[in-house]
């Protein structure tokens, strides 16, 4: 049964399966030691297959895991997205969700989290790395739009969308590296999020 479930394997990879499998495999391994904390051979090994098997997909280590922040960041945009659509009550309710969004995404991936924000050399000549960026930063605009006076200028609803990522991205990483002494509950936290929100779109 255990060597049909390998041929099985590596049929899958013949199908063009290895990649994706790669960089979830890498994914573990960047949640698990860092992503400075592992090699290309070990994450081969981990993943089942010969060391050279990751070579016929990525150039070297930082494309791997490149491709692994890249996925992350379109999971945490879709998050996002999905969370602010979902709200109801209140007007500021779909901001309020944003923030518990993001700071659960920082929690539930803190490995890709950091990874994420730690590629930010050479992030201004990476077209795809810097679209993605924007596309999670356009969803928090959207949302302050929504809510601001018709004929608000571009500049101000940008500045209240940067106010709120300030807020929520410390939020985030205090809450990763385990920094403060507060007990946040997920009904604190909820009424930080929603403060925040009221304070900056009031």
């Amino acid at each position: 049964m255990q060597q049909s479930t390998k041929q099985t394997q590596k049929a899958a990879y013949h199908h063009g399966d290895l990649r994706a499998h790669l960089v979830e495999t890498v994914r573990l391994l960047v949640e698990e030691k860092g992503a400075d904390g592992f090699s290309i051979s070990e994450a081969a090994r981990r993943a089942g297959v010969s060391s050279a098997a990751p070579y016929k997909h990525f150039e070297d280590r930082r494309e791997i895991v490149r491709a692994v922040a890249v996925l992350g960041i379109k999971r945490m945009r879709q998050q996002m997205d999905d969370a602010a659509r979902s709200a109801t009550g209140e007007p500021l309710a779909p901001i309020t969700a944003l923030g518990i969004c993001y700071a659960k995404f920082a929690r539930t991936e803190p490995g890709v989290f950091r990874l994420i924000f730690g590629l930010t050399e050479g992030r201004d000549d990476d077209p795809e790395l810097h679209a993605l960026g924007m596309a999670c930063e356009d969803v928090v605009k959207r949302e302050v739009r929504r809510v601001m006076p018709e004929g608000t200028d571009e500049e101000e609803i940008g500045r209240r969308a940067y106010m709120l990522h300030m807020f929520v991205h410390g939020h985030a990483f205090l809450e990763i590296d385990g920094v403060h002494d507060n007990e946040i509950s997920g009904a604190v936290e909820h009424a930080l999020m929603a403060d925040i929100a009221a304070r900056v779109m009031a």
